[in-house]
C-alpha cells in the first residue's frame, strides 16, 4: 500500500545519546537498544472515518522516537498497518451507503494527507489487511497446526489456556481482561467458546460480508492477528518496539503477543509503547462517541500544521489530556516567537540548545521539556541578543530535525 511523502530530515551536528522510554510492559522506563537497524511497529487506524488528534498524537509519538533514534544513527524500519477490513467499517459502509472498498480508500487518502501535513516521517511498509489476507490466514493455519486454536461453527479460536504468558504486556487480572474484551471488539459471551476470553482468529463466511479463499476456508481474519503476521513477516520476531494508544494494551496487544509467542516462543517485542488519550468535553476522543476534532478540518480552518503539531507536543505521551481552542491559542503564539527568534541575523549560542533537546526527548520522549528549552532560547534571543550568527539556523533545524516543528 502506497504510504505518504516523507519530509526532508537534516542531519544536526553530533549524534544523539540512547533513548530511554516506558515499556508497558516492564512498567518501568527503559534503554532502548536497538541495532544498527531498528524495529518498531504502530497499529495503525481502523479508516471508517478521518484521523482525529487522538490518532494524531499516537504517530506523532512514533514519530518522535523515529526522529531520536535516526538522531542517534540508528536506521529504523517502521511498519504500520491501517486495517481495511473489520466490522466497523463494514457497519460505517453500510450506514451510509457506499461500498466499504470506496469508503477505506477515500479515508486513507485523507490521513495520509493529514500525516505529511504534519510531517510524520512515513512507515518504511504501509501495509493494509486486505493486501494481506494470504499472509494472516496462513499464520492463523500456523497456530492451529500447534494445537492453540479451535474451530466453533466454522469460525477460528485462539484458546486462552493455551497462551503462554498470557498478561504480561498490561498486568490486567482476569475480571478486568473480561470487562475490556467485551467493550473492545470482543465476544465474551459466546456460545461454545471454551474460555470467555478466546479470540477470533479467523471468521467464517458470513451472507454478505466480504470473504477471501484460504486454507481455513472462505472468510476473513479476526482483528488482533493482523498485525502479528504483518509484524511478523515486516520486522521478524522480537523487534525493537511495539504500540499504540493505551487503549490497545488490552485486548489487542495482549492477544496478539499470545499468538507471536504460540509460532515462535518469544515475546513478539522487546518493548511496548502506548499513549494516552485524548479527551474532549470530559469524554476519550472516539469514533464510537462522535467527539472528535478532526486534522483536516482544523486544516482546513487555515490552522497551520505546525500549530497543531505544537499544540500536541505540549502534552508527555503517556498523560491523557483534554483537547481546547486554547491549545491552539497558545501554539500559534509559540509559533509567532519561534519564528521571530529564528528569523534574526545572530543570537545566543544554540549548541546547548540542542543538547537540552536532545536530552530531554531522550529521557522518555519530554516534549514538553524540550519545548521548553527552545523557549529559554528564543526569549533570550530576541531579548538580550546574542553575536553567533549561525545560532538561529541551528535553533531552527534542532526544532525541524527532532521535534518535526518546521518553521
Amino acid at each position: 500500500m502506497r504510504s505518504w511523502s516523507a519530509p526532508d530530515i537534516v542531519p544536526l551536528p553530533g549524534t544523539g545519546g540512547p533513548l530511554r522510554l516506558h515499556d508497558t510492559a516492564a512498567q518501568r522506563i527503559r534503554e532502548t537498544a536497538p541495532g544498527p537497524r531498528a524495529g518498531m511497529y504502530a497499529c495503525g487506524i481502523t479508516p471508517y472515518d478521518a484521523a482525529h488528534l487522538g490518532h494524531a498524537f499516537t504517530y506523532l509519538t512514533f514519530d518522535l522516537v523515529n526522529r531520536v533514534w535516526r538522531d542517534a544513527g540508528h536506521d529504523v524500519n517502521y511498519v504500520q498497518n491501517t486495517t481495511d477490513i473489520d466490522d466497523p467499517l463494514l457497519e460505517r459502509a453500510q450506514a451510509i451507503g457506499v461500498d466499504w472498498r470506496d469508503l477505506a480508500h477515500r479515508e486513507i487518502d485523507v490521513f495520509r494527507d493529514d500525516m505529511a501535513a504534519l510531517r510524520i516521517i512515513p512507515p518504511t511498509s504501509y501495509v493494509g489487511v486486505v493486501e494481506s489476507v494470504d499472509l494472516i490466514s496462513d499464520l492463523a493455519a500456523r497456530i492451529r497446526g500447534t494445537g492453540a486454536a479451535y474451530d466453533l461453527d466454522g469460525d477460528l479460536y485462539f484458546s486462552v489456556a493455551e497462551a503462554a504468558h498470557f498478561g504480561e504486556i498490561g498486568h490486567l487480572d482476569r475480571a478486568e481482561m473480561l470487562d475490556l474484551f467485551g467493550q473492545r471488539g470482543g465476544d465474551p459471551g459466546r456460545t461454545g467458546k471454551k474460555d470467555p476470553l478466546d479470540w477470533l482468529l479467523w471468521r467464517a463466511e458470513r451472507p454478505g460480508e466480504p470473504a477471501w479463499d484460504s486454507p481455513l476456508g472462505r472468510g476473513r481474519p479476526g482483528w488482533h492477528i493482523e498485525c502479528s503476521a504483518i509484524a511478523l513477516d515486516r520486522l521478524g520476531p522480537a523487534f525493537d518496539l511495539n504500540g499504540g494508544g493505551n487503549d490497545l494494551v488490552f485486548p489487542h496487544h495482549e492477544m496478539g503477543a499470545a499468538e507471536t509467542r504460540c509460532i515462535t516462543g518469544g515475546p513478539n517485542a522487546r518493548a511496548h509503547l502506548h499513549v494516552g488519550m485524548v479527551g474532549l468535553d470530559g469524554e476519550k476522543m472516539s469514533k464510537s462517541l462522535g467527539n472528535l476534532v478532526f486534522v483536516h478540518k482544523l486544516r482546513e480552518q487555515g490552522v497551520e500544521p505546525a500549530v497543531i503539531r505544537l499544540a500536541m507536543l505540549t502534552h508527555h505521551y503517556r498523560g491523557a489530556w483534554e483537547w481546547t481552542d486554547e491549545h491552539l491559542t497558545r501554539a500559534l503564539a509559540r509559533a509567532d516567537r519561534w519564528r521571530s527568534a529564528f528569523a534574526l541575523g545572530a543570537g545566543p549560542d544554540a549548541a546547548p540548545l540542542l543538547a537540552a533537546v536532545r536530552a530531554a526527548l531522550a529521557q522518555d520522549l519530554d516534549s514538553p521539556g524540550a519545548l521548553a528549552a527552545v523557549d529559554a532560547w528564543a526569549q533570550e534571543a530576541l531579548t538580550v541578543g546574542g553575536t553567533d550568527t549561525s545560532a538561529p539556523a541551528l535553533a531552527r533545524t534542532t526544532a525541524d530535525t527532532l521535534l518535526g516543528v518546521a518553521l
